[in-house]
């Protein structure tokens, strides 16, 4: 191989170039060329004028032709130094531009992160999470996909997705969990409903009530929230699984067809005709899960503002909205 690229050379006439030597002596060339000085060269470096100059006559005996005329004032950029020197530039620029982009990158300012989301963005925590990341991340993409946990969790582990934010305290293999927040849990009622009278309302309050949650998530996990609790009552829920989607199922709730609940971040969106009543003493734990394995440094700044954002909140202390898991 060597030989065949000795031969194309000859062939050419052009010699083969080291890219190690012309690198290394590239910015003696483009700083000599600045000051018209191999002297001044050297200052600017901080390295011996014989250094740049040895340097420079280097490269002019790989290149076969002489960059610079030396006079007694300096020097000056021969022809075909001058042609070296425009595309030697535009090289080196592109280099300044890779470094910085690498390392840009390396930092996670930019890049993307793949999100699974089941709390709303309406407010609370996360809200204020995204918010503040996107802030100080500009130049990250965020990608927001919603679904129930047990898809949010596979698309985890297969690196489909770099987090995800779930209600409860998740575990699944080869992943980290971390509590950030927890939620007040509400009852959406009917305003006519005698329990939107109340202040906030008991399990027990809600023992005979008829209830509706959406097929779509998080429907379901409604649904189980809804029969663990009013079962430790003795009773068994009436619950309808209704196809519509948030904004219909609270038409249904106006309507009087059933109550539903939702968490504390759901409630900054009003809708005509219902109220929400916190449930006393209900709150639901939110987490972030994410594979170990995941190196998205993207990811990882999301993941250190959380658990700063978090730490911040847990040492104020309750606030009014989404309080923080200590």
């Amino acid at each position: 191989m060597a030989a065949l690229k000795n031969e194309m050379a000859a062939a050419d006439g052009v010699p083969i170039l080291s890219l190690k030597a012309v690198l290394q002596y590239l910015p003696y060339v483009l700083v000599a060329a600045e000051k018209s000085s191999f002297r001044q060269a050297a200052i600017e470096l901080d390295v011996w004028e014989s250094t740049v100059s040895r340097g420079i006559r280097d490269l002019e005996d790989k290149v076969g032709v002489a960059l610079f005329i030396r006079h007694p004032g300096g020097v000056r950029l021969t022809n075909a130094g001058q042609k070296f020197l425009k595309h030697a530039r535009v090289a080196m620029d592109r280099i300044e531009y890779a470094l910085k982009d690498a390392g840009a990158a390396g930092r996670g300012e930019v890049g993307a992160v793949r999100i699974g989301i089941f709390s709303s963005l309406a407010s609370g925590f996360l809200a204020d999470l995204l918010q503040a990341y996107q802030a100080d991340n500009p130049f990250v993409h965020l990608d927001f996909a919603e679904g129930d946990p047990a898809e949010h969790i596979a698309s985890v582990q297969h690196h489909r997705m770099d987090v995800a934010f779930l209600a409860g305290s998740p575990a699944a293999c080869g992943c980290e969990a971390r509590s950030l927040w927890n939620e007040r849990v509400f009852a959406v009622v009917p305003q006519a409903h005698r329990l939107a009278r109340c202040r906030e309302i008991g399990w027990d309050d809600l023992r005979d009530e008829r209830f509706i949650v959406s097929h779509a998530n998080p429907g379901p996990e409604v649904h189980n929230y809804l029969v663990k609790h009013v079962a430790d009552l003795s009773h068994h829920p009436v619950v309808e699984r209704c196809g519509v989607g948030r904004d219909n199922l609270m038409k249904l709730v106006a309507l009087g067809r059933g109550l539903t609940l939702i968490s504390e971040a759901a409630t900054s969106v009003a809708f005509p005709g219902v109220a929400y009543r916190p449930i006393k003493g209900e709150r639901l734990p939110f987490s972030a899960i994410w594979s170990v394995s995941n190196d998205n440094p993207a990811f990882r700044r999301l993941l250190s503002m959380a658990r700063r954002l978090s730490k911040r909140a847990a040492d104020d202390g309750p606030q009014n909205g989404a309080t923080v898991s200590p």
